[in-house]
């Protein structure tokens, strides 16, 4: 007898754009990534203190043993309302908000997060952004893809998600304790081959949207991962 596929689940993001004031693009990857990394955090994804599981544990845990899809969708006015009343976490940038929910069945989307658009979040950044701090993590950007906003919103939570599984108690917990600070940049395309190869986390793309399966996107540069002094937790 065939033992039946297990279901699959995907992480819902849902960032705010409003017509009038719509977050700048580098903002929003790194409230993005930010957002995957408070959840993942969040005493309701794993095991409590108590020894007893989170109420968002076993979703995560599902989640987590097959692909780390991610979906990022958009919202505004009273649809952004109405998917902060979800259970979920609102993590803040500059001017980005970024709401991320519990893993969700591939098709078992609440109906207020079901409706929303996933086209639209083409954002730009009026100004070049400065150069990151290189004591703190970088999610370096692939400079050969061309990605909507929302789709490079998924990637960036995908390398935060692989650095953080790379990030032994202590270091998880000293970022966690600087408010996950990082810096999602587009890599210099003289510095990108070098990057890939470096044995840093990389995020290699499934090809369900916008891009070739295993196109690589993302290298999570973290400092403890870059110095070699710690495994995965």
């Amino acid at each position: 007898m065939i033992s039946p596929e297990p279901p699959q689940f995907v992480l819902p993001l849902v960032v705010r754009i409003e017509k009038d004031a719509p977050p700048a693009r580098t903002d929003a990857l790194e409230t993005a990534a930010r957002a995957v990394l408070t959840l993942l955090s969040d005493e309701r994804s794993g095991t409590r203190d108590d020894g007893e599981d989170g109420e968002w544990a076993k979703a995560v845990r599902g989640w987590e043993d097959a692909r780390i899809r991610k979906v990022v969708r958009r919202a505004r006015g009273a649809e952004w309302r109405k998917a902060s009343a979800l259970p979920g976490i609102t993590v803040t940038g500059a001017r980005a908000e970024v709401r991320v929910f519990p893993p969700v069945p591939l098709d078992g989307w609440p109906k207020e997060l079901v409706k929303l658009q996933v086209s639209g979040t083409d954002l730009d950044d009026p100004e070049p952004p400065a150069e990151p701090d290189p004591a703190l993590p970088v999610l370096w950007m692939s400079p050969e893809l061309q990605m909507s906003a929302g789709k490079a919103m998924a990637q960036a939570g995908h390398g935060a998600q692989l650095a953080w599984w790379g990030l032994d108690a202590a270091a998880r917990e000293a970022w966690r304790a600087s408010g996950f600070a990082l810096s999602v940049r587009t890599a210099d395309p003289a510095h990108w081959p070098e990057l890939a190869a470096s044995g840093l986390p990389v995020v290699r793309d499934a090809g369900f949207t916008e891009i070739a399966p295993g196109s690589c996107t993302v290298v999570a540069d973290h400092p403890f991962l870059r110095c070699g002094s710690v495994q995965r937790g």
